[in-house]
């Protein structure tokens, strides 16, 4: 670098010296320098239209409208953070560089990318997977876990986690353990426990003390891997003709968007869930919420049979 960088320097030319040392010093490949420049031509573009002739008259106000007026033009969110981004760089070397320590980009946020929610079964279609062979062992294993995953909402590695103990049978409840070792009580419906009882008695036997209380463990009488889990949730779908793809997720899913459905009570949804933040709950619905509902019984499809059952 020979010296600090001419302050009265055109925008335009100081974006092309940049995109110069993306090329020659970085030695970025030519597709990312050329997704730069397309970036840093808008907001020169927007610059003209500004009457901004240099960088030092770049404010933060410019950039958010810069964000605004491509938003209203329809780009999505991951291309505002893209554009976000790569002024957030140009800004960064400009301010080395010239020795400026300024960056108007930085403080500036773009919109979210909107978190797109995996595929979910519809309650007929859960009613068509949730069966099983009363002969086979194995599938009667693999009808414990799809069922508990889908009463209660687990993730993959708590179902694995499930010990015998942790469920309590008087009261229909079931304590996980989930991320950040936080620990959850939550109902399991009358479907699952009933699946449950069914293989235990097939159980294989644990065959080191550290499975002892594994309550899904596989033919050889060790805790069922995370990998196993996934191939015979899917083998599961294959068997009763589902016709499409089914993973542990998508059951928890289906857990969440059809109790919301039924009882809008997004807090309650998320306590089930264990999320710390209830707008990683709000990914699951459109809704309008009110704030109290009958929540597991009342709405949860295969819990109703335990009330068509008792009456």
């Amino acid at each position: 670098m020979s010296g600090p960088a001419p302050l009265s320097a055109s925008l335009a030319q100081r974006i092309a010296a940049f995109l110069e040392y993306l090329r020659s010093v970085r030695r970025l490949s030519m597709h990312t320098v050329a997704a730069y420049r397309r970036d840093l031509d808008s907001f020169e573009g927007f610059c003209q239209q500004q009457a901004l002739d240099t960088c030092r008259n770049v404010q933060e106000s410019h950039v958010r409208q810069w964000l605004a007026q491509g938003h209203r033009t329809g780009l999505a969110p991951n291309s505002l953070q893209r554009r976000l981004s790569a002024l957030r760089a140009y800004f960064q070397w400009e301010s080395r560089d010239t020795g400026q320590r300024r960056n108007p980009a930085l403080a500036v946020q773009a919109p979210r990318k909107r978190r797109k929610l995996p595929g979910t079964l519809e309650a007929d279609q859960v009613g068509v997977y949730l069966r099983a062979d009363d002969n086979d062992p194995l599938q009667l294993r693999d009808l414990a876990m799809a069922e508990l995953l889908y009463s209660s909402g687990l993730r993959l590695a708590e179902l694995r986690a499930v010990n015998v103990h942790d469920i309590d049978r008087s009261q229909s409840l079931i304590s996980v353990t989930g991320k950040g070792s936080k620990t959850r009580t939550v109902p399991v419906g009358r479907a699952a426990i009933n699946a449950i009882d069914a293989y235990l008695p097939h159980r294989p036997t644990p065959s080191n003390p550290a499975d002892a209380q594994a309550l899904f463990v596989s033919g050889r009488g060790r805790r069922i891997s995370e990998r196993s889990i996934q191939s015979r949730i899917q083998l599961l779908a294959e068997r009763n003709g589902l016709g499409r793809n089914v993973h542990p997720h998508m059951l928890r899913h289906s857990f969440a968007s059809h109790l919301l459905e039924s009882s809008g009570d997004l807090r309650a949804v998320q306590e089930l869930l264990g999320h710390s933040d209830i707008s990683t709950t709000q990914i699951y619905t459109h809704l309008d919420f009110q704030h109290l509902a009958k929540v597991y019984d009342g709405a949860h499809p295969r819990a109703r049979k335990r009330k068509d059952e008792d009456s």
